[in-house]
């Protein structure tokens, strides 16, 4: 059974059960919950915590749960008294002076960030499955760095110095151009890109980013009052003789660019593409914000990465992001800025306005993990689970739907899905979610009108490869609804 269906069923016979006990009783151990419903100590521990938080129940350390004593019914909205509605249209003409509706500018990313229903396989979100994530050596880390001494005082605004360190070591390499006082530490990689954009381009001006894009990248240019710009790719990543004409046309001062790896496309930046990126940015007088997202998601048949554009680069061109969230846990908020000069006191500033800091207890958490061997273990891992999910997804796409597929490299999540031209990608993903898989339209992906219908399936999410295949299959039933 799906694990979050059991945490729900079993909350709901809790909750039914607690509604019994006098207040002050204590309820049944964990051992005896997880013997009496035949479920995991994992699930039993989840629904405690959804009763706790629920107010239904408290829990003492060491002595077990009980039930609260201002028990009520399961909580829902509070509904509003008749005639206290309230007239709220005024709303409408106040929030109009924005230059546009902020919940169309998320769209695309609460798109993926949706949790399908449990019996509707995920081709959708770029975070791997909870099977593939080192929980149990995040709790460990979680619990030693709440014990080490100063865990919970007010950290330095740029982050802790052993965690800067790290990032810049892991960068730049060792006797790299990166040192610790050049990295900011982030809230992680949205957050970095926020502070990034409303750092370097003046409000109302171009920002250069690759077509296609991730529609998070298009979400934050948007929403810091900017345009966006886009430059098509190839299999070599962004074309470079594009790039210097879009540079020239719009007078941009950022470029935005996935060099590994680029979602969707899975491209990666080509060693000659690579040096000219760098000399036209620097010709332009512009930033790169170098977003390296997938890095730690190299498949274990991956050849020899190539270095971030950052540690390259001695002349704080480059502003190179970060991220450990998506290999460690979509909880571990936890993301690296780097630059030099008053770039880097720009996105200092502009953060410690917008949030003061990161919290110390993630930031020591985050030094705990990094830090233990299983650490290193567990990337070998997912390099592995990924490889195998991919290898699955591109047999069954091969299969099930011959020709959509372009190309794909042995790193990331995602495949880019070439449909036929007149294939309408939305009518498709609904018809997908109605056969039980649920995958992402190409639309949202460009800056302006995409050139061709496309869908990007991601491997990550699913359980298991076969569970993979199985949504491939049911993606071809979908398509061939749709194009029958």
């Amino acid at each position: 059974m799906n694990e979050r269906s059991s945490v729900a069923e079993l909350a709901d016979i809790l909750r039914r059960e607690v509604e019994r006990y006098p207040e002050g009783r204590k309820l049944p151990a964990s051992r005896a919950l997880t013997e009496r419903h035949q479920v995991s100590p994992v699930t039993v521990s989840r629904a405690i915590a959804v009763l706790v938080a629920e107010g239904l129940v408290v829990s003492r350390p060491g002595a077990g749960v009980f039930r609260a004593a201002a028990f009520a019914a399961a909580p829902t909205a509070p509904a509003a008294p008749p005639g206290r509605t309230g007239d709220l249209s005024w709303q409408e003409i106040a929030l109009s002076a924005e230059s546009g509706p902020r919940d169309l500018l998320a769209a695309p990313v609460f798109a993926t960030l949706r949790v399908p229903p449990p019996d509707v396989i995920d081709l959708n979100s770029g975070y791997p499955h909870a099977s593939l994530l080192p929980e149990r050596l995040l709790a460990t880390a979680l619990a030693r760095a709440g014990r080490r001494p100063g865990a919970w005082d007010r950290p330095p605004v740029d982050g802790l110095t052993e965690l800067r360190g790290w990032f810049a070591r892991d960068i730049g390499g060792h006797g790299g151009p990166i040192g610790a006082g050049d990295v900011l530490i982030t809230a992680g990689g949205q957050s970095g890109l926020t502070v990034a954009m409303r750092s370097l381009a003046a409000p109302g001006s171009a920002v250069l980013v690759e077509s296609p894009t991730y529609p998070g990248i298009l979400a934050v240019v948007r929403a810091a009052g900017l345009r966006p710009v886009p430059v098509p790719i190839d299999a070599d990543g962004v074309r470079t003789d594009l790039l210097a004409d879009a540079f020239a046309a719009t007078r941009a001062r950022v470029f935005v660019c996935q060099p590994l790896f680029q979602n969707p496309t899975g491209a990666v930046l080509s060693p000659r593409r690579r040096e000219e990126v760098l000399r036209i940015a620097r010709a332009a007088g512009a930033f790169v914000i170098e977003d390296d997202f997938a890095r730690l998601l190299a498949h274990t048949d991956a050849p020899a990465l190539p270095r971030p554009l950052a540690a390259d680069d001695r002349d704080g061109v480059v502003v190179h992001l970060r991220s450990l969230t998506k290999a460690a846990s979509p909880n571990l908020r936890i993301g690296a800025l780097t630059a030099r000069g008053p770039a880097l006191a720009r996105l200092r500033a502009t953060q410690v306005v917008d949030s003061f800091f990161v919290p110390r207890p993630l930031q020591e958490a985050t030094l705990e993990l990094v830090a233990d061997p299983a650490w290193a273990r567990h990337l070998r891992t997912l390099g592995a689970e990924l490889r195998d999910r991919r290898t699955a997804a591109v047999a069954a796409l091969h299969r099930e739907l011959p020709g959509l597929l372009t190309i794909h490299r042995p790193g990331g999540y995602h495949l880019w899905l070439r449909l036929p031209d007149g294939t309408d990608d939305s009518a498709l993903v609904a018809a997908a979610l109605r056969t039980g898989v649920q995958i992402t339209p190409g639309r949202p992906y460009h800056a302006a009108e995409p050139p061709a219908p496309h869908l990007r399936l991601s491997y990550a999410a699913a359980e298991s490869p076969a569970q993979v295949a199985e949504g491939i299959h049911r993606l071809r039933l979908a398509y061939e609804e749709t194009t029958s």
